[in-house]
């Protein structure tokens, strides 16, 4: 047995289970150096990377000249509140552009501005002022980050069929804005809902998921085999929810290639039955009463038991003496069990 570790709360854990998601400085370079001189007079781009262009906290109100030759442009920290249809003619060949920390509308982000950026792979524009998710998007998008908005409506993001990576937590999204939109994309594998206003699980999010975040939304009810389908989900998030066991059919959550579930924060009074390849899962702040050992494992042997290694149950009505005995057997390779 390789169970290391009891930890003992006696009071609740004031946060969820973790950090859901992180916000990642990209640069091609590490550090500024003298700007080249292809570049707009007010802002930087070192000579060591001359395709780059940083133009951060400047107070600018609009976008800059941006010369021929540049492909990772960054504006963040600013005041621009409007895009020109002619802002990028210059540089169709743009890779990354970065608005985070401005005042961006929809009604003044100008015709097809980005749709016209043919090698364009990140889009990120969080922290404005979208009500909806800008369209039309070029067909060589990859990342697209549009959080901490207002936004409500999503458009079709059909044809962007080397779209990975989406990320829409901190908005006002309900779930008929939100089941339509991802129809058809294939790739799509990183999708971030949490913190917005989803009552029911969408309908239409595409079977390539392998990330999925729901957390902080309004989910009491989960459709019967409903993630069954998305059979390489590996990441599944719906902490701060109102989930309880009523909403929850016997075999929701047992899918096999699930490695990590987050049920924190929600409303239930037993376990839900996961897959044996489950590895992180996260019961905390729940209503739990009992520990059902079948809930992990259907059957125990020398060759079937969970593979649980880190398992939160603190903050429920479980204690460390009432948890049952062949749950050792059943959780053999678990590192870490947290209890009250």
């Amino acid at each position: 047995m390789n169970l290391s570790t009891f930890t003992l709360f006696l009071a609740l854990i004031g946060g969820a289970s973790g950090q859901y998601y992180e916000d990642y400085e990209y640069y091609p370079i590490g550090v500024y150096g003298p700007s080249s001189p292809n570049c707009a007079p007010e802002c930087n781009c070192p000579p060591s990377y001359p395709t780059a262009m940083y133009c951060d906290d400047l107070k600018l109100k609009s976008v800059p000249m941006v010369p021929p030759g540049i492909r990772y442009l960054y504006l963040r920290n600013n005041q621009i509140d409007h895009i020109d249809e002619k802002a990028f003619e210059n540089v169709t060949d743009l890779q990354w552009l970065i608005l985070d920390h401005n005042l961006l509308e929809n009604s003044k982000i100008k015709g097809r501005v980005f749709s016209k950026l043919k090698q364009l792979k990140k889009l990120h524009i969080n922290y404005n002022n979208l009500t909806e998710s800008v369209s039309p998007l070029p067909k060589s998008l990859e990342d697209l980050q549009l959080t901490h908005n207002k936004i409500r409506k999503l458009g079709s993001f059909e044809g962007l069929v080397n779209l990975t990576l989406v990320q829409l937590q901190h908005n006002q999204l309900k779930e008929e804005a939100i089941s339509a939109a991802f129809r058809g994309l294939k790739s799509l594998e990183y999708l971030d809902l949490s913190f917005n206003q989803i009552a029911k699980l969408p309908s239409g999010l595409p079977v390539s998921l392998l990330t999925l975040y729901l957390d902080n939304n309004k989910i009491s009810n989960i459709p019967d085999e409903y993630f069954k389908r998305f059979s390489g989900l590996q990441y599944l998030r719906l902490s701060h929810n109102e989930l309880a066991d009523s909403g929850i059919p016997g075999n929701s959550f047992n899918v096999s290639s699930l490695l990590e579930l987050d049920l924190s924060y929600n409303k239930l009074k037993n376990i839900p039955t996961v897959n044996e390849n489950l590895e992180n899962y996260y019961l905390e702040v729940n209503e739990l009463e009992k520990f059902d050992v079948k809930s992990f494992c259907k059957i125990l042997g020398p060759l079937t038991y969970s593979k649980i290694k880190h398992l939160r149950l603190d903050g429920n009505r479980l204690t460390h003496t009432s948890l049952p005995p062949d749950m050792y057997e059943c959780l053999r390779v678990a590192n870490e069990i947290t209890v009250n």
